[in-house]
């Protein structure tokens, strides 16, 4: 079973705008090749990380609104938000000890 959910425009301003703990959002599209690779490494990185950020998956295809919001240019995009506020973005695949250093660095901020 998945330990990410996907999200929407309707649940993302509280599931990851209000969210007490540190947000990743992967914004991504069914048809992106390179998104799909990145979903098994989003999956270990969840279970490295359950106690210390929450997941969740947005389809840019269904949620062109928040794309815009957050000028996504590129996917796979993966945004870290604390506080509500935007902390760090990664582009493009990169395997879990790759990713899993960015986000360390983007925590250590």
């Amino acid at each position: 079973m998945s330990t990410i959910t996907e999200i929407n425009g309707q649940s993302f301003k509280k599931e990851v705008i209000e969210s007490a703990q540190p947000v990743l959002v992967d914004f991504w599209a069914p048809w992106c090749g390179p998104c799909l690779m990145l979903s098994p490494v989003l999956e270990k990185i969840a279970v490295m990380y359950k106690d210390k950020l929450k997941i969740y998956k947005l389809n840019l295809d269904e949620n062109h609104e928040i794309a815009a919001d957050y000028q996504i240019m590129s996917i796979p995009c993966l945004i870290i938000f604390k506080g509500g506020m935007e902390a760090g973005r990664i582009i493009g695949f990169m395997d879990e000890k790759r990713l899993g250093s960015r986000i360390e660095e983007i925590f250590k901020k």
